[in-house]
């Protein structure tokens, strides 16, 4: 072979595999669809094996793809790193993330501890936002739950979610355990005055088609609901992520078992600007990490 692959070739093939997508590759890395797409087939013709499936609206990456691909991530890491260690000796390692305060407290508090305990140069500033609150430009990374219809080329999801159904551990209807879907008639429902409308989507997957969404104790806030139902007052229909540090307390049950496949769902917004060294290691990190959990 008379020369190696073109590092833009190569970064072009490692986005395209990650979103499997041209199109989005292309607006991740600023060239053009057509570009990426010859960028891609320039390596494969380096290399003489097919790296994707090309179907009308989508791709799907080849044995030889899937099998290339994670020493390509190793290597782009090592370059970044190497890059960065040059640039953060004069720049700063600050990170300041927009994200609704829920999952701030609930999911994405825990996860800041366990990036910091790695790289402990860094300063994150964690701006919780309510509903429509907006950091406008200060934040550099911004993370908004969204229905899948409302997503936008260049949203990157966190995680996949389910709606589940909780409340305190001595909840009792007349005397008896909350313990069955159809109890939830007589329950006292708590609602959460969000753009989700949990309780419908779980009634909907519950299959209660009388179950009352009007009665009940209502707030604006994920957080305070989960409080609510831990003080006894009912029970809550919410996302799991926020649920879960309540339920691994065991301040809260799932009194049966509920998984109702989400309609809404946690994004890192594609960034408004390009991302300065601090913040694209922190969104990497935290997307990698994000999709490894079960």
């Amino acid at each position: 072979m008379d020369h190696k692959p073109y590092l833009t070739h190569i970064r072009s093939f490692e986005a395209a595999a990650r979103h499997l997508s041209f199109t989005a590759a292309a607006d991740e890395l600023n060239y053009t669809q057509a570009a990426i797409s010859n960028h891609v087939r320039s390596l494969e013709e380096y290399l003489g094996k097919p790296l994707f499936i090309r179907h009308a609206r989508s791709l799907e990456l080849t044995g030889p793809g899937q099998a290339y691909l994670p020493g390509l991530r190793r290597a782009l890491q090592q370059i970044e790193d190497a890059t960065e260690a040059i640039v953060t000796r004069t720049h700063d390692q600050t990170v300041v993330i927009s994200c609704p305060i829920s999952l701030a407290e609930n999911w994405l508090a825990a996860q800041v501890a366990a990036f910091l305990t790695d790289h402990p140069g860094y300063t994150i500033t964690l701006n919780g936002t309510i509903w429509a609150d907006s950091v406008g430009e200060v934040a550099d990374l911004t993370i908004e739950i969204k229905r899948q219809d409302a997503v936008l080329p260049g949203d990157a999801l966190l995680a996949s979610e389910e709606l589940t159904v909780v409340s305190a551990p001595g909840y009792r209807l007349a005397g008896e355990a909350l313990s069955r879907p159809e109890q939830l008639i007589d329950a006292d429902l708590i609602h959460i005055l969000t753009r989700q409308d949990c309780w419908g989507a779980v009634a909907d997957g519950l299959g209660l088609d009388n179950l009352d969404l009007q009665d009940g104790v209502r707030s604006n806030s994920s957080n305070v609901a989960l409080e609510l139902a831990a003080n006894g007052l009912g029970c809550v229909a919410v996302l799991r992520s926020l649920a879960q540090p309540y339920l691994d307390r065991n301040v809260l049950i799932e009194p049966f078992p509920c998984a109702v496949d989400s309609p809404w769902r946690y994004y890192l917004t594609r960034p408004v600007r390009a991302l300065k060294p601090s913040a694209r290691r922190f969104r990497d990190w935290l997307l990698e990490r994000s999709t490894a959990e079960p």
